[in-house]
């Protein structure tokens, strides 16, 4: 099942690499703007597939793209301690993402520019990224998780 697991961590990598994303930044994307943006579009992504069938591939999908993360950060070169501090704070932020746009589809469009403004706060223009993640999100709703996990490249 990891093989599957790994189309879904690749599909949501693919997303994050969209170099448009990053043009709306006065200086170049890091390391920490990325991962942002990649815990934006997992939160979007269990937001979408979120229910009660699910919610044990999602918890396993959720473990899996958080060992890959921590790979990630072993691979840039930080310790064992470092790793479990970085870990805990990508996963408090991650929780706080999932918190925020719990009631995306409730939210007006100022609001959900607020909401976005608490993770991409040295990003301009985050009404891009309103229309962004509703594409994102509409894109989702139209697949359902089997098909993703089947390692299908866009959705």
């Amino acid at each position: 099942m990891n093989k599957n697991f790994i189309n879904i961590y690749n599909f949501l990598i693919n997303y994050t690499r969209n170099k448009e994303l990053y043009r709306s930044l006065n200086r170049n994307d890091n390391f920490s703007d990325r991962l942002t943006l990649f815990l934006l579009h997992f939160a979007f992504f269990l937001k979408n597939f979120k229910n009660d069938e699910n919610k044990e591939l999602l918890q396993k999908i959720y473990d899996f793209n958080f060992r890959q993360l921590e790979l990630s950060i072993r691979e840039i070169g930080y310790g064992d301690q470092s790793i479990n501090k970085k870990m805990k704070v990508y996963i408090n932020l991650f929780h706080s993402m999932v918190s925020e746009i719990h009631f995306w589809d409730d939210l007006n469009r100022t609001m959900k520019i607020e909401k976005l403004s608490i993770f991409l706060e040295d990003f301009n223009k985050i009404d891009k990224f309103v229309d962004y993640f509703e594409d994102f999100k509409e894109k989702l709703s139209k697949k359902n998780l089997n098909y993703l996990l089947k390692g299908v490249r866009e959705v």
